[in-house]
């Protein structure tokens, strides 16, 4: 299964990707949200960032995936601490993510860039951040 992914540019996520200095993704809610129970080992994630521009501009494959049960706040807190130096979140980052009831720790690897392209979002009319793709082709724009 494919995936496009969206990373926080502000944060340099992507660019954190590529270097090595991060090597797992984490999203998480209140409630059992994307991509929850959906992401398997062995997928290829699709890379853009959250500029606007609609442009992939990497892959990697999953390496691990970690969907937590129901927690309380301390014990998500704990889960991104003890995995912060995978994550390399900033303390807006760590705000944002711990303490949520779910979280999904995505480990990547084999992280490279790729010809930028664009893809076609038009039957995805809940925009979020993680996009199940089935294969790339299928919305890739040429």
């Amino acid at each position: 299964m494919d995936h496009v992914v969206y990373l926080d540019v502000k944060e340099a996520e992507l660019s954190k990707l590529l270097t090595g200095q991060k090597s797992m993704i984490i999203r998480g809610a209140a409630g059992r949200k994307m991509p929850y129970g959906r992401v398997q080992e062995g997928d290829r994630l699709y890379f853009l960032e959250n500029d606007g521009s609609g442009c992939v501009r990497a892959q990697g494959v999953v390496a691990s995936v970690f969907n937590s049960e129901k927690m309380e706040t301390e014990t998500s807190r704990k889960l991104v601490e003890d995995n912060q130096d995978r994550l390399n979140l900033n303390p807006a980052q760590i705000k944002r993510w711990a303490g949520k009831r779910y979280l999904v720790l995505i480990e990547v690897s084999q992280v490279t860039p790729l010809d930028p392209f664009q893809i076609d979002k038009s039957e995805y009319g809940n925009m979020d951040d993680w996009l199940p793709v089935g294969e790339i082709d299928r919305v890739k724009n040429d």
